[in-house]
């Protein structure tokens, strides 16, 4: 029986195609859980507020 390119590929997808995408989501929640990870969140999520080097837009302020 012959399978066409696309019903090997859906079938790959179905497949490890999950297991690839489960890896990546656990990677993911590795990342942001492992020690340390909050101080680097928090300096990230304080850029916004940052007034000390206000962005340079011309002669409007």
């Amino acid at each position: 029986m012959d399978i066409s390119h696309y019903d090997a590929l859906r079938h790959f997808a179905d497949s490890w195609g999950l297991v690839y995408m489960m890896a990546i989501f656990l990677a993911v929640v590795a990342f942001l859980f492992r020690p340390g990870a909050k101080s680097h969140a928090d300096a990230a999520a304080r850029i916004p507020l940052d007034d000390a080097h206000p962005l340079q837009r011309g002669n409007d302020r």
